[in-house]
């Protein structure tokens, strides 16, 4: 079951807020207050499987409740894009990879917008 592409658009309008954030910025935050990087002190987090549905329930499950998951998604996107791996801002790799071309295209529509001004 993939998440659907309304679901995807509605991720990437929710990202526009880190926009202009810094990476250095982002990666701060998300190391300070990234749910995964306090609750896993000792011994690794859970790997994802391969299998898709797992691997989005596995997702769901270490990012829930984290305060810092939109910044971590912000900067896997920037940082990594399509050889995103492992789970970040509470998706699959699967679902980034779905999303990173909707991400790329609304980035350039907003860059676009804002050099006509």
């Amino acid at each position: 079951m993939s998440v659907d592409r309304e679901h995807l658009a509605e991720l990437v309008a929710g990202l526009d807020r880190w926009r202009d954030t810094p990476d250095d910025v982002l990666a701060d935050a998300v190391i300070r207050d990234g749910r995964c990087v306090w609750v896993f002190t000792e011994g690794d987090a859970p790997a994802p499987s391969g299998d898709e549905d797992a691997d989005r329930e596995l997702a769901r499950r270490l990012c829930a409740g984290c305060p810092v998951a939109g910044p971590c998604l912000e900067l896997e996107l920037r940082t990594a894009g399509d050889r995103t791996a492992g789970v970040w801002g509470g998706l699959a790799e699967d679902d980034r990879r779905a999303l990173l071309p909707l991400w790329v295209a609304r980035r350039s529509a907003v860059d676009g917008e804002e050099s006509d001004r």
